[in-house]
């Protein structure tokens, strides 16, 4: 075979593309934890800056009165905080609108984790300094190794102290150099002792709990190994983009399944922290079932928030339809070359899993060569406790109006087969009664048919089997035929449930494709941009059941140009938003990472040519703006 030449391997476009991007450059200053003198090395590193004749601001320092830290301070620019009002107080937050009308070459931004106050225009510190970098500026900054969103669950472990304020992973991986502030824990503890972290007081309890030598080791190794993992990303990157060559193997690929578990977050952050090790390409996906309309609210904002959750650590997020979770999820696994797929232990008792079947042996038996991994994370609420198992809506489990019906469709079933007593044989009856099991599925569903078997087995013993009316059954060769009624019975009702719960899915979908054709003709019907807009609005108002606004750009701003039901006026909130929404091409208000106080959410509207305007959602319900299903709607809309 013969060998490439040097001569024959170019760079890559696309590698060179992002290494010339015009876009600040961040670097981060790691610690294990708070006290090992991240904010006096940073300040440090931008005095030796300063004296090279770079423009250096600071955003935002805690000093948090240390001498030694204040004085590097000395001949460096502070931009004065703005003052947001929040309940009676005044609260100090870093100026973004300062800072980017100064527009340095570089910013000192201290501890990026720090939740801004209610009424900024990010809630995180964080998306302060994504929109910096947007601008081209070049920032320092400080982050501990606790605040590591995918790491959550692991330092939880570890100190017994659930950490609040969270990073998504994605900000270090975005970020051009990480530097770690290494210290060893006796030094820290010794630091802890001399008053240069805590006061006396708060030091000693501090060294009795999270600063334990134990604690400190785990998270010393936790940063290092985070900073290894980015270096090695770096050097990968550096390869391809000098088209250097190396081995390149066939890398792992890395699906993780998402449900309405509540412990889909943890799982979540596992996968990232799996993939981080493996350094493979990972997604997040979620199979929509007939069972997943008839999910509640709370088990589908479950499902939404772990993949936003999984969005913002960098994965790739795919929802499907599907008849069956684990067939869906090997299908999809095989055809996109997945080699490993995680999933949550099962929280369903025993007795479920051998009646209803397993979704996590149904992937272990045929997952072929794929690895199959069992996680066994439990979430947790807030106060420690587990959180209640999720409950399927009053669909799943009907009101009392399916189980009377089931009673009625037995109650007839007995009546009928009084009445054909006379000319049938006793074992022909039972069929007179598995009709009204059938009956029931049809009409309500698993439970409510469950509930007719039951009464029908009662009923069928007690009226028709010698000795009547009792429930002794005098010949054994009746209890076998009682017995294998109730298993058809079982069998029969669980069959025509899932038929149902599928043709209640089919008509969804083909309910779904009849309003996006008669959109379709509706826009090749109208004849101006005002009936085209109108006709928009209308038909995603009906299909996504939301209150929605049209706005394009009019001039140096945007304006609204339709809406349904019509709306021509946005609060000041609600239009701040969306004019942040057209400048910067992303999301924005209700239920994003900025703007979130605003009343509606607003996306970009998309076409092959780029943005050309924005869409404003709105409904009265709590909770996420966009199911899964919806956010797919919407896709086919803008396509």
């Amino acid at each position: 075979m013969e060998e490439r030449s040097n001569g024959d391997r170019r760079p890559s476009p696309d590698a060179l593309l992002e290494t010339t991007r015009e876009r600040g450059h961040l670097k981060i200053f790691l610690g294990a934890a708070p006290g090992v003198g991240k904010t006096f090395e940073m300040l440090a590193t931008a005095q030796a800056k300063r004296r090279e004749g770079v423009n250096i601001v600071v955003g935002v320092v805690e000093t948090h009165g240390r001498r030694e830290t204040e004085a590097l301070l000395k001949d460096l620019e502070v931009v004065p905080r703005r003052q947001v009002e929040y309940r009676g107080r005044l609260l100090d937050e870093m100026d973004v609108d300062a800072i980017l009308a100064r527009h340095p070459q570089l910013v000192l931004v201290d501890e990026l984790a720090h939740t801004n106050a209610p009424g900024s225009r990010h809630p995180k510190r964080y998306l302060d300094v994504e929109e910096l970098l947007a601008a081209g500026i070049d920032v320092y900054t400080t982050l501990n190794i606790q605040h590591v969103e995918s790491l959550n669950d692991v330092v939880a472990k570890i100190t017994r102290i659930r950490v609040r304020e969270t990073v998504p992973d994605s900000i270090l991986d975005r970020a051009d150099a990480i530097e770690v502030i290494d210290l060893t824990p006796e030094d820290l503890i010794q630091r802890l002792k001399e008053g240069k972290v805590y006061v006396p007081h708060q030091a000693e309890r501090a060294v009795r709990h999270y600063f334990s030598p134990g604690n400190l080791t785990a998270l010393r190794e936790l940063a290092l190994r985070r900073t290894a993992q980015r270096v090695d990303e770096q050097m990968v990157s550096y390869m391809r983009s000098h088209a250097i060559s190396g081995p390149w193997p066939a890398g792992e690929r890395v699906l993780v399944c998402v449900n309405q578990d509540p412990s889909g977050p943890a799982v979540v952050r596992h996968a990232r922290r799996m993939a981080d090790t493996m350094r493979a390409h990972w997604a997040a996906i979620n199979v929509e079932t007939p069972r997943t309309a008839r999910l509640d609210e709370p088990g589908r904002d479950r499902i939404a928030e772990a993949l936003r959750l999984a969005q913002r650590l960098g994965a790739e997020v795919v929802t499907i339809p599907g008849q069956d979770v684990a067939d869906a999820v090997l299908d999809y696994a095989q055809a996109n070359n997945f080699t490993h797929i995680i999933i949550a232990k099962s929280r369903r008792p025993r007795w479920a899993e051998l009646a209803f079947g397993s979704v996590t042996q149904r992937l272990i038996r045929h997952a072929g060569d794929v690895n199959v991994h069992v996680i066994a994370e439990q979430a947790q609420a807030p106060d420690g406790k587990q959180p209640p198992r999720g409950r399927r809506s009053h669909h799943d489990r009907p009101a009392l109006a399916g189980y009377a019906v089931s009673l009625l469709c037995v109650a007839m079933a007995l009546g009928v087969g009084v009445l054909l007593r006379e000319f049938l044989a006793v074992s022909n009856i039972s069929l007179v009664f598995l009709t009204a099991v059938l009956a029931s599925a049809i009409l309500h569903g698993l439970w409510p048919s469950l509930f007719a078997c039951l009464l029908s087995v009662l009923a069928y013993n007690f009226f028709f089997l010698p000795p009547l009316y009792t429930f002794t059954i005098a010949d054994p060769e009746n209890v076998v035929a009682l017995f294998f009624f109730a298993v058809v019975a079982v069998i029969a009702s669980n069959l025509t449930a899932r038929t149902r719960g599928q043709a209640i899915a089919a008509r969804q979908r083909a309910k779904a494709t009849e309003e996006l054709y008669l959109f379709s003709r509706k826009l090749a019907g109208a004849v101006t941009l005002d009936d085209v807009l109108w006709a928009t609005a209308h038909q995603v108002a009906l299909m996504l059941k939301l209150r929605v606004v049209l706005l394009l750009p009019e001039g140096a701003s945007i304006a609204v140009r339709a809406g349904f039901p019509p709306e021509d006026l946005l609060d000041e909130a609600d239009f701040a938003a969306a004019k942040w929404c057209w400048e910067k091409n992303r999301a924005a208000g209700r239920g994003s990472d900025t703007l979130p106080g605003a009343k509606r959410l607003f996306l970009p509207m998309q076409t092959g040519r780029g943005p050309v305007g924005v869409i404003g959602l709105d409904r009265d319900e709590p909770g996420p703006m966009l199911g899964p299903e919806q956010s797919r709607l919407l896709n086919a809309l803008a396509d």
